[in-house]
């Protein structure tokens, strides 16, 4: 039998780090990742044929669980008819009435192949229809590696951006802004500063990559005050929230709590292609005309709209879609964080949990952060044992104490109950 090590060393032979993707490096957690041969249900099985219960699922997309008999079916008659066209299909049209039937704040969409295509795009797009250079995000929150994205903050209010990554020149970031996540103050200064110069805000409402942190209702109540006195759009980042936390995404959660809320324009990824790569930008049409061919701001892409993924989250919607389906989802999701945080009181370790429909996060602390320098506070070595001691008892948890999980449907009581005990025998071990 191959062994995961086996696997690893040939990958970083021919692949940089040896994964195509940083965080499955387990860099932040030690070890060897865990090389996956194949999927069923709620688990995963790696090379040496150990069986995970899986709480990514493939970051969030696999909302039904792995290889849902109706998706399959869908994917394999769409794969019969062809692969790629380059050319419209049928398909792309109901995918995209079907986001919108669920989406208020959406009259058009157009489909990409990432979410790191789509937040670019859209951030090109905020800025062609404003015709302002300035962009917004927030400390903690990911929006793909677009050049323009990879910032890091500063401290106090908004400074010019410096890049977190190689290769990202200065200039380039020299027009975004980052702010503090959940600071209303220091928003407030921001747009009195500079607010006629703002193309866009970017947000995750829910924001699934400083672990599971959620904006205050009073700061999105101000964020949306702002960017309409200042004629900034509002962009809502949902690549992972959108038809994960509910059926109408973060927004929708939040226009429970605020009256008449949207945003102006929406992100999506990740649950729309149900595992494919497959992604998607949208927002009412006075905005979405100005894309070409209508309009001056240009974006393209070959395998945009692709046949095969669009058939894989037409089935995916169409089933999360469903009467009862999210109560459903949330209740297991209730219930596999109440576990956890039952087995650390059970072990006498301090940890705090959150969820949203299928989506949750814990942190080893004595109170919920509400910022990325919150969460950098939190207990990361502990969190690196636990990670490990569940691995071992067969929990698959995201390999870094800043990435959400995600719960799907398939997930029975069963498995509920042996992620508890799992947690409890890695707190004391």
């Amino acid at each position: 039998m191959t062994t995961n090590e086996q696997l690893f060393a040939r990958a970083q032979a021919v692949i940089p780090g040896g994964v195509n993707s940083p965080v499955r490096a387990f860099r932040a957690v030690g070890g060897t990742p865990r090389f996956i041969a194949r999927a069923e249900g709620q688990y995963i099985w790696d090379a040496e044929d150990k069986r995970y219960i899986d709480y990514i699922g493939s970051w969030g997309p696999m909302i039904l669980g792995h290889g849902h008999p109706a998706v399959l079916e869908a994917v394999q008659k769409a794969l019969l008819e062809g692969f790629s066209f380059g050319a419209p299909t049928e398909r792309e049209i109901e995918l995209a009435e079907a986001i919108i039937a669920q989406v208020p704040s959406i009259e058009q969409v157009r489909l990409v192949s990432s979410g790191t295509e789509a937040g670019m795009s859209t951030l090109r797009l905020a800025r062609g229809v404003t015709g302002r250079s300035k962009i917004v995000k927030f400390e903690g929150c990911y929006h793909g590696h677009a050049d323009a994205l990879l910032v890091k903050a500063g401290s106090g209010l908004a400074t010019f951006g410096h890049p977190t990554s190689a290769g990202v020149p200065a200039e380039v970031v020299q027009h975004t802004l980052v702010l503090e996540y959940n600071n209303v103050e220091q928003l407030e200064e921001t747009f009195a500063a500079q607010g006629d110069e703002i193309a866009c805000v970017m947000l995750e409402a829910i924001a699934g990559n400083m672990n599971f942190v959620r904006a205050s209702v009073p700061f999105v109540t101000k964020l949306r005050e702002l960017c309409t006195k200042h004629g900034a759009l509002l962009v809502f980042d949902e690549v992972m929230t959108g038809f994960r936390v509910a059926l109408g995404g973060a927004q929708s959660v939040y226009a429970k709590l605020i009256p008449g809320f949207e945003p102006d324009m929406t992100v999506f990824g990740k649950v729309i292609g149900g595992g494919m790569p497959l992604a998607a930008f949208g927002g009412k049409k006075d905005v979405m005309k100005q894309l070409a061919p209508l309009g001056p701001v240009y974006q393209a892409g070959t395998l945009s709209g692709n046949p095969v993924a669009t058939a894989c989250g037409l089935a995916t919607l169409a089933e999360i879609t469903k009467p009862g389906f999210y109560e459903a989802l949330t209740a297991k999701t209730q219930k596999m964080v109440q576990g956890i945080a039952e087995a650390g009181r059970e072990a006498g370790v301090p940890i705090v949990t959150d969820s949203e429909g299928g989506m949750f996060g814990f942190f080893f602390a004595d109170t919920l952060p509400q910022n990325y320098t919150q969460v950098m506070a939190t207990d990361k070595e502990r969190f690196n044992r636990f990670f490990h001691g569940m691995l071992d008892h067969g929990v698959y948890l995201a390999p870094a104490m800043y990435e959400a999980g995600f719960v799907s449907a398939a997930h029975t009581d069963a498995d509920l109950a042996a992620t508890k005990a799992a947690a409890l025998a890695a707190l004391r071990g």
